[in-house]
């Protein structure tokens, strides 16, 4: 099985100045994880926090984190079937009283329709999703 890496993930790295190769590597190792990929909307929360940056240090830092990144981690766009199947889990939550950040739906989507794991430090959001196997990271 594979790791969709939720943004929350990123940021922390990027936080605590790990390399994402690093972050990778010990990922592999604790959890048996080889493959790694990013949801194309948790790439948009990313780059939305490099424009939000309040200082031109703060988003060089941020950018060059972002490219190392996409560099490393291979980005899934979000297709048409994904986006059938978000409709299919959002309804069935909804119907059920259960409701979640929209980016959310879509990354856990993602993983669900590529039968992997999401990794992340939002384990409330994601743990509501059905079916999907969420790592607390």
């Amino acid at each position: 099985m594979g790791l969709v890496l939720d943004s929350s993930v990123l940021i922390a790295a990027e936080r605590e100045k790990r390399p994402v190769s690093q972050l990778l590597a010990s990922l592999s190792a604790e959890y048996s994880e080889t493959e790694f990929l990013l949801s194309s909307i948790s790439v948009m929360e990313l780059e939305h926090g490099w424009y939000r940056a309040k200082f031109p240090e703060a988003a060089t830092k941020r950018r060059r984190f972002l490219d190392e990144v996409l560099a490393t981690i291979p980005v899934e766009s979000f297709t048409r079937e994904m986006g059938a199947l978000a409709a299919r889990v959002d309804a069935g939550m909804r119907n059920a009283g259960i409701v979640i950040a929209t980016a959310d739906l879509l990354i856990g989507s993602t993983a669900l329709h590529f039968g992997y794991a999401v990794g992340t430090r939002n384990v409330r959001h994601f743990q509501s999703i059905p079916g999907l196997k969420v790592i607390p990271l």
